[in-house]
C-alpha cells in the first residue's frame, strides 16, 4: 500500500514513522536540493527549492539504509541521496565545459520530454547491469543539475555519453539501495528495464515485510 510522507521536517519522528514502511521510494520533483547543504554557491534567482522537504528527506535516508529498508530514488530523490551521503552536485550541467544539455525541452510534448534520450553504459556486475541484461541502456533526460563530486559509499551503477553519473547504489548497504537520475517511472510497462528495476524494489520491500511480520510475532 503506498503511503505518502508528508514534508515536515523535524516535526516528524523518524525513528517512530520507518518501522511503519517496507520501503522507501523518493520521487522526482521541479525543486532542488539547497545549495547550502552541499556547500555550494547560491542558486540563481527563482530556482525552486523545497526547504520541508529537504529537512524531511536527507536526515531520512541515512536512517532508511542504516535500518536495512530498501530504498529508491528517482532525479532529485537521486541528487538527495548523494548530498546526504555528503556529495556535491552541479547546478547547470549544461554550463560545465565537456557536459552536454541533460535538461528537457519544457516547449515539447510530454511524450518528447519524457522520451528517450541517450545511452547510459552500465557498470560491469553492477545491480543495474544483472537487471537489464546488457551493458547499455537508453534513457529519458530532464535535469538541469547532476553529481559534482559522488558521496561517500556510494557506487557509480550508470553513466552517460559525457561521463555524468546517471545512476549509484550505496556500497555494501544491507537491502537495495539504488538512485538513478532519469524517470523510469514515465510508461515503465513498456520499457523492460523499468519493469525489472521496480520489480527489483518491490522484491525487497516483501522481504522486509515478511521480516518485519515476524519480528512481531517473537
Amino acid at each position: 500500500m503506498p503511503v505518502l510522507i508528508p514534508s515536515l521536517g523535524e516535526a516528524l519522528n523518524v525513528r517512530e514513522l520507518l518501522a511503519d514502511f517496507d520501503g522507501i521510494l523518493l520521487t522526482g520533483s521541479p525543486s532542488n536540493v539547497e545549495p547550502h547543504h552541499y556547500s555550494g554557491p547560491p542558486s540563481d534567482p527563482g530556482t525552486l527549492h523545497d526547504a520541508a522537504r529537504d529537512a524531511t528527506t536527507l536526515p531520512m535516508i541515512p536512517h532508511v539504509i542504516e535500518g536495512g529498508m530498501p530504498l529508491l530514488a528517482i532525479c532529485r530523490g537521486f541528487q538527495e541521496m548523494n548530498v546526504a551521503f555528503g556529495g556535491t552536485l552541479w547546478q547547470k550541467l549544461h554550463e560545465v565545459e565537456g557536459l552536454k544539455d541533460h535538461r528537457e525541452d519544457l516547449k515539447a510534448p510530454l511524450e518528447e520530454q519524457y522520451g528517450p534520450a541517450h545511452e547510459v553504459e552500465l557498470a560491469r556486475g553492477g545491480v543495474l547491469q544483472r537487471l537489464a541484461g546488457k551493458d547499455r541502456i537508453t534513457v529519458n533526460s530532464l535535469h538541469s543539475q547532476g553529481v559534482q563530486t559522488l558521496g561517500r559509499d556510494l557506487d557509480i551503477e550508470a553513466r552517460a555519453p559525457d561521463g555524468v553519473v546517471e545512476a549509484f547504489r550505496v556500497r555494501n548497504a544491507p537491502s537495495f539501495a539504488l538512485a538513478v537520475q532519469w524517470h523510469p517511472e514515465w510508461q515503465f510497462s513498456e520499457n523492460p528495464v523499468s519493469v525489472a528495476l521496480f520489480a527489483a524494489f518491490g522484491e525487497a520491500a516483501r522481504e522486509r515485510a515478511q521480516e518485519n511480520r515476524k519480528g512481531h510475532r517473537v
